[in-house]
């Protein structure tokens, strides 16, 4: 019987860069609840900019970020664009909202192939 993983461990490609030039790239994700998919859409600033939603979800379900005392808005808004795509692929791959198939290229004979990607902390 395998544990239900309700938390993955990341490490971003470039980091976080806080006030005082620190860098902050591993941190901790957790599942979301229907909650952390809901409550955004009241938020005015989604309202006004769909876009944003994306950063109050990271927002509550990025539970830590290297030494940072807190995950908000504003840390999730000050990303690398990189940074924030790592993170909305695996909030993706996480909650099991995207395909569990990916193209590969094999390095031996250089065919190309779709191959399953395992669940994470599977």
């Amino acid at each position: 019987m395998t544990a239900f993983v309700t938390e993955v461990e990341f490490e971003l490609p470039k980091g976080y860069v806080d006030q005082a030039g620190s860098v902050h790239r591993t941190g901790v994700m957790r599942l979301a609840t229907a909650a952390d998919e809901i409550y955004p859409l009241k938020d005015p600033r989604v309202r006004g900019w769909a876009a944003y939603l994306i950063v109050l979800l990271l927002e509550r379900v990025v539970t830590k970020l290297g030494s940072l005392p807190e995950v908000h808005a504003g840390v999730i808004e000050g990303l690398f664009s990189e940074d924030l795509a790592y993170l909305q692929d695996l909030y993706n791959r996480l909650n099991g909202l995207s395909p569990a198939v990916l193209a590969v290229t094999c390095p031996h004979c250089g065919t190309e192939h779709t191959a399953e990607v395992p669940p994470l902390g599977g």
